[in-house]
C-alpha cells in the first residue's frame, strides 16, 4: 500500500523561513531510516504559497490564483510518498518523525495513495496499458 504523508504548513514555513541545522540533521536521519526501511519513494519539502498558483476550474473556464493563499491550516509545506503494509504501520513512523515546525504545533496527514485494482471495471485493460506507458516515460525523463 502506498501512502502520502503530508507536512502541513505553518506560519513560520509560509512567510518562507527555513528549517534549522538540527532540524535538517535529524530529518536527514529519519529519511536515512525510511530509505533503509524500503518505505520512502519521495519526499520533498516546498516553497511557501507566495510562489505558488492555484487554477479553478468552472464548465469550460480556468481562473488563476496567484498565491499566498491565506488559510494556513489547508496548505502543504512537504511530503513524503511511502510503500507501507498498512495505515497503521504508516502512522507508526509518522509517530517517530521529528517534529517538523519546531516551536509551535504541527500536523501531518496521512493518505493513502489509489492503486489501479481500486478503479475496478471501469479501468480497462486499455487503460491500464496507457498507464503503465506512461509511467515508464516518465521514469525515462
Amino acid at each position: 500500500m502506498r501512502f502520502m504523508i503530508i507536512i502541513k504548513a505553518s506560519q513560520d514555513s509560509e512567510a518562507g523561513v527555513m528549517p534549522s541545522q538540527e532540524l535538517l540533521t535529524a530529518m536527514g536521519n529519519y529519511n536515512e531510516e525510511l530509505v533503509k526501511a524500503g518505505i520512502m519513494l519521495a519526499g520533498e519539502g516546498l516553497h511557501p504559497s507566495s510562489k505558488g498558483a492555484r487554477i479553478k476550474f468552472s464548465g469550460d473556464k480556468r481562473t488563476v490564483i496567484d498565491g499566498p493563499f491565506i488559510e494556513t491550516k489547508e496548505l502543504i509545506a512537504g511530503f513524503w510518498l511511502w510503500k507501507v503494509k498498512s495505515k497503521e504501520e504508516a502512522i507508526e513512523w509518522v509517530k517517530r518523525c521529528p517534529n517538523p515546525m519546531p516551536g509551535t504545533e504541527a500536523e501531518i496527514e496521512i493518505r493513502q495513495v489509489f492503486e489501479a485494482e481500486d478503479f475496478g471495471a471501469e479501468f480497462t485493460p486499455e487503460l491500464r496499458e496507457q498507464e503503465q506507458l506512461v509511467w515508464e516515460q516518465a521514469k525515462k525523463n
